[in-house]
Parts: C-alpha cells; structure tokens; sequence
C-alpha cells in the first residue's frame, strides 16, 4: 500500500520513510502543504502522515483543505504538542490518528498497520480469500498453508486486488498503486505482473482468484462468493412450450 508523508524535515523523513519501507510499504515524501495536497487529490494513497509544522502551512490547514476537498484519505497527524486540545482539534478536523513527539516508529508502524485495515474493511491482519491467505502486516502469502513466494511489486498488486476484491481495477489504478505517478513505466507492464501473479498462484492451486475485465483491468474473486451455476438436470424439467415440443416431435419423425 501507498503511503504519503508530509515533512520538510531531513533527518525525522529519512528516519520514518527507511521504516516504512522496512514494513514492505512504498512511501512519497511531499516537503510542503500544498505539495501534500495536490499528491492526495491526484493520486490513490492508502494512507497520509503528515506534520504539524510544513513551511507554508500548518498540518491542521492541510487536513481542513483535505476533508473540505472530500478526500477521505486516512490521515496521521505527527504533533510536537501533546494537549488534549490539540488531539481534539485533530481529530474533530477529520484525522484518524494523532501521534505525539517523541514516539517510536514501530508504534507509527502499528498505526499505520491498524488503519489501513479498518479503512478496507478488516479488522484483523489476516485476509482470506477462498484458499489464499494474506497477512497484511508481514506481507506474507500462502495458499492452503504453502508460501508464495511474491516480488514487492506482486505483492503490492495482489494486496490492491484482495483489499478491493470483487471491483474491477485499472490499469492505472495499478500503476498510480505502485509508483504514485512518478518515473510510471510503461502501462503494459501491470500485463506482465499479473501475468507472473498468476502464475505462482497456478503452482499451487489457485489459479482461477485473478480474472481479466476486458477494456479495464483486473479483478479478484472470492470463490466462497461466486454464484453457482444452476445444476443442467433443472434446466432439463422445465416446462416445455407446446411450439417446442411439436418442433422436437417433427425431428424425432425426420
């Protein structure tokens, strides 16, 4: 998953960004407001950290601008003041969390970790998809107890279609998904991921999760969700219309 961080300064960035990268996330540095601002309405982030103290404006500005801009990105408001007031000017503004100085990045990981889970609909790390199972914290995935063993671009791919699971995505949704629109390859290349997804799954057994939505993208089922097909024998003790049984009659006397 996507993640922005709004900060301008150099040491507490490289810090924060080198752990996110740690916990397998792909992570964008935006140095003022109005840079974090633009990167949300343009780009599909699964999360925003972003600071109280940017040179052009201050992070409750930017969270107002966000929320009056309806855009629902979780946002992680990173604070110098640890007052009751400040965690309710936050979080009445639209904030999902509020972290004060000095805190652990592990525990920011935690956060991070929590609310993109609630925010896609889970509430425990471990996502199952019919036999696939995706731990959301340690990027691991095993289907029926077998490792998969998945690049970080697989990975990040696979996770967008489990969150998302059962709504066709893009191609550019894809691209926007592991890039942010920045140094974007070519787009045929979500084609070759996908098409080395797929493969992996197809090693052990689980080939048919991942289908092609011809002029969209891609999508991902959930076999337990799936409708199945009405058995051939009901179809067989219909009715009959009385044109199509004279129809069959005069085939039988031919």
């Amino acid at each position: 998953m996507r993640i922005l961080f709004a900060e301008d300064k150099f040491t507490s960035s490289r810090a924060i960004l080198s752990a996110l990268k740690k916990a397998g996330f792909a992570a964008d540095l935006a140095r003022s407001g109005q840079n974090a601002i633009e990167l949300l309405r343009n780009y599909d982030y699964g999360l925003a950290i972003i600071t109280t103290t940017l040179p052009d404006m201050d992070g409750y500005t930017i969270l107002n601008t966000l929320r009056t801009l309806k855009v629902a990105t979780p946002v992680i408001i990173l604070s110098d003041v640890d007052t009751p007031d400040a965690k309710i000017r936050a979080f009445a503004l639209g904030a999902d969390d509020y972290l004060a100085e000095s805190f652990e990045t592990a525990e920011l990981i935690a956060r991070v970790q929590a609310i993109l889970r609630r925010s896609n609909g889970y509430a425990h790390p471990i996502a199952q998809v019919g036999s696939l199972t995706l731990n959301l914290n340690n990027h691991t995935v095993t289907v029926e107890n077998r490792p998969i063993h998945l690049t970080g671009k697989e990975f990040a791919i696979l996770e967008l279609l489990v969150l998302r699971k059962g709504i066709a995505q893009t191609k550019e949704t894809f691209l926007n998904h592991l890039y942010g629109g920045r140094d974007e390859p070519d787009i045929k290349i979500i084609d070759v991921f996908i098409c080395k997804l797929r493969k992996k799954l197809q090693a052990v057994g689980a080939e048919d999760l991942i289908s092609t939505v011809w002029g969209r993208g891609y999508i991902l089922h959930d076999p337990q969700a799936m409708p199945v097909p009405a058995p051939l024998l009901a179809l067989s003790q219909m009715p009959v219309p009385p044109e199509a049984a004279m129809l069959q009659l005069h085939a039988v006397a031919d």
